[in-house]
């Protein structure tokens, strides 16, 4: 039996070779160049290793569904090259890989900065409702409403540049890997962990990011044990881009006084020719049709005797296909009388069949549709159309399943199964703004 290959990342590094390592994580949909104004000033302290996402900047577009994912290629990347130890920045994604190391891997980490990070990422269902929008519509209703998520309005007029680089940054990227970010950050939620964060960790946020803000910074300051709260003012999420100077400040008087011993720099051994580790990328060309990503499968939670529960299996599941907000409304609207009916329909439909591994979630999902149109059980069909898009097919896909119910099942019940879809679809991949 082979070893899977674990991919690693498309990565450069700046600065002389014989100081410790400090990584700069990028946020979703940016590359590397996100961090140029901080390097110069950070190499004469420190080795800068940079990575770009999976299928940002032009580098394989090999999807990551989840942080551990992301957190395993850098940490793959790092042995290959013979790093260690070393510190950690990360913006946003990139700062929940470096929660990730700093939970799993602390071993590795000697100080953390987390950049308009948060434990939690908005709601699984913002960012798995996108994926839907990137899989319907590529990636440019995405690219054009960026510099209004990053920059505060008066930076993106007065930039105009830079502003544009934004835009274009997004719109090269590839969809199927932006998707599986998407659902790497819907799935994230370290909130009940961060007290066992153990390395000095600076958090620095934007006064006006509407992202990860404020807010999410107080609470990985309360709930990291030696974590220290920087606000920047006149910034928004992409506060490295924004505000560099206050940035690069903060970051070196933070990684200067907080580097946790012991550090070897004998382990930082690097190539002779670290110029040659990568490769100029090429320029990125959008792919003609997005690669099709889908929710990965739940880890199945087990009982205290080791055998799976099921009820929780399918609550997870249940709510990754339909989502929270359905699943919490349907679960606040049982009483007494349903109880046992959404439990069974939890344990045994979503728990035991959604599970199952014979059939993959888009295949499960075409079934789904049509055995309602056939049922007649129409009712049902709004909450499945979201469900399908959300497993990975597209309007087109799943026109396709209701011009198969015609046939079947009549066109009367394909009609109305068609206005139910349509008015579903423009709902989900009408891109907001």
């Amino acid at each position: 039996m082979t070893e899977a290959k674990i991919e690693t990342l498309q990565y450069r590094f700046d600065g002389p070779e014989h100081l410790p390592v400090l990584i700069l994580g990028p946020s979703l949909g940016t590359t590397w160049h996100m961090w140029d104004r901080q390097v110069p000033e950070l190499a004469k302290q420190w080795r800068v290793f940079r990575f770009d996402l999976p299928g940002h900047g032009g580098a394989p577009a090999h999807p990551a569904g989840s942080v551990a994912d992301l957190a395993g290629r850098l940490l793959a990347t790092l042995d290959a090259l013979g790093v260690q130890r070393f510190g950690y920045a990360g913006c946003a994604l990139g700062g929940a890989v470096g929660i990730e190391l700093a939970l799993r891997h602390p071993e590795r980490l000697a100080s953390l900065a987390l950049v308009a990070a948060s434990p939690r990422f908005g709601t699984p269902d913002e960012f798995r409702q996108r994926g839907v929008v990137v899989r319907t519509n590529g990636l440019d209703p995405i690219a054009r409403t960026a510099p209004d998520r990053w920059f505060t309005g008066g930076f993106a007029a007065a930039q105009p540049a830079i502003t544009e680089w934004a835009v274009q940054m997004v719109r090269t990227t590839d969809p199927g890997c932006y998707i599986a970010a998407c659902e790497a950050l819907a799935s994230f939620d370290v909130r009940p962990e961060l007290g066992r964060v153990g390395v000095p960790t600076l958090v620095l946020v934007g006064s006006d990011d509407q992202v990860t803000g404020p807010a999410e910074a107080r609470t990985l300051v309360a709930g990291i044990p030696d974590a220290r709260l920087a606000v920047v003012p006149g910034a928004s999420h992409l506060v490295p881009v924004e505000q560099p100077a206050a940035v690069t400040d903060l970051l070196v008087h933070h990684f200067s006084t907080a580097w946790q011993q012991p550090f070897d720099t004998g382990q930082t051994a690097l190539p002779a020719t670290p110029a040659t580790a990568v490769p100029a990328p090429a320029p990125a060309v959008p792919p003609q049709a997005a690669p099709v990503a889908e929710i990965a499968p739940a880890a199945v939670p087990a009982r205290a005797d080791g055998s799976p529960d099921r009820y929780e299996t399918g609550l997870k599941i249940r709510r990754e296909v339909l989502g929270d907000a359905h699943v919490d409304r349907t679960l606040a609207d049982s009483d007494a009388f349903a109880g046992d009916f959404q439990e069974f329909i939890t344990r045994y439909a979503w728990g035991e069949i959604w599970d199952r591994p014979g059939l993959d979630r888009r295949t499960r999902s075409c079934v789904t549709l049509g055995a309602l149109v056939a049922g007649g059980h129409l009712e049902e069909l709004a909450a499945h159309t979201r469900a399908a898009l959300r497993n990975g097919l597209t309007p087109a896909e799943i026109g396709e399943v209701l011009l198969q119910t015609a046939v079947y099942c009549g066109v009367p019940a394909a009609n109305s199964a068609f206005r139910i879809a349509q008015r579903v679809i423009r709902e989900e991949t009408t891109p907001a703004g």
